[in-house]
């Protein structure tokens, strides 16, 4: 039994509103009701047009781009919430923006996913929810509860109905080799690893591949596609080196730069993306998108109840 007040709010900012109003349509509530306008000068001008004194409030925005604008709408959302007596406040951050930079890797550079997390607490957030952060450790980041969700379960579900034969998964990289083998636990199959070294933040090298993939069909699994370099490279090197089918499978589509356009040209059979970022002005053939909407509902609903979210994941582990 909960708690704190009864009353349930789930608002949306403009990054991924299908998103949120799926999530609501799942849990049966309605989308709480917001005006957010931007002043001539590109300014956020915010209000909630509905009652939050003492309710469980939810935010839904993805920080995808455009990163900053939709960023700062979070931030605002918090401190409008705050003032208004919200009594419990929840970032739903289904894709996590500046999760790459969250270490010095090099002198006199930010580590911004910390700096991301400090302005999400200033700004009044008590929890966060968030799918498959590029690097689990940002939840160390917070000094507020993080619930990490994983889009493995969906998606694995969507794997298996491929009609692929002889699977192998695939790493495009050696630091996707943990959630490559999550995939090949749950589908029963053998890892390879391509090891790739990263010359900037475009650009990749193919070192070598471990594991053999001649006459296997190949399921190439990533977090996040963002210029569609590496897992396109990857895709090319699994087929020279005698792969059947090629499918590419990750959660977060940021397809930034040319992305699109590598991923039209590339040899593959499918691409499965979460809807964790909003795909639906994106001209990308053979795209299939999973929804995100039941699992995120469902760990709103928990959070709301006090259950552990945990348990959502128990059967997968």
């Amino acid at each position: 039994m909960r708690m704190r007040g009864e009353r349930l709010r789930v608002f949306s900012g403009t990054a991924h509103p299908r998103l949120a109003q799926d999530i609501c349509s799942f849990m049966g509530v309605p989308l709480g009701a917001a005006s957010l306008a931007r002043f001539p000068d590109g300014e956020i001008n915010l209000k909630v047009e509905c009652d939050v004194r003492g309710a469980d409030v939810f935010v839904v925005q993805p920080t995808s781009p455009p990163v900053h604008g939709n960023l700062f709408e979070l931030l605002s959302f918090a401190d409008c919430l705050r003032r208004a007596s919200a009594d419990r406040i929840t970032a739903v951050i289904p894709y996590f923006g500046y999760a790459r930079k969250d270490r010095k890797d090099e002198g006199r550079v930010p580590i911004n996913a910390k700096l991301v997390a400090n302005m999400l607490i200033s700004a009044g957030y008590d929890r966060v929810v968030t799918v498959d952060l590029h690097a689990a450790q940002i939840q160390g980041f917070f000094d507020i509860p993080v619930d990490h969700l994983y889009a493995r379960p969906v998606m694995i579900e969507r794997v298996r109905q491929l009609g692929a034969e002889n699977i192998k998964i695939v790493s495009p990289d050696i630091g996707g080799t943990k959630l490559a083998r999550a995939y090949a636990k749950d589908l029963e199959c053998d890892l390879a690893i391509i090891d790739k070294r990263r010359i900037s933040g475009e650009k990749t090298v193919i070192e070598n591949m471990i594991g053999e993939v001649e006459g296997h069909d190949v399921v190439l699994v990533d977090d996040m596609v963002s210029t569609g370099g590496s897992i396109v490279d990857a895709a090319r090197i699994v087929k020279e080196k005698g792969a059947n089918k090629v499918f590419l499978v990750a959660t977060h589509g940021v397809l930034a730069g040319n992305a699109v356009e590598r991923l039209n040209n590339a040899d593959v059979e499918k691409i499965l993306l979460a809807d964790t970022i909003p795909l639906s002005d994106k001209k990308l053939d053979r795209l299939e998108v999973c929804s995100m909407a039941q699992l995120l509902a469902r760990a709103i609903d928990r959070i709301h109840r006090s259950e552990s979210v945990s348990k959502l994941f128990q059967s997968e582990r």
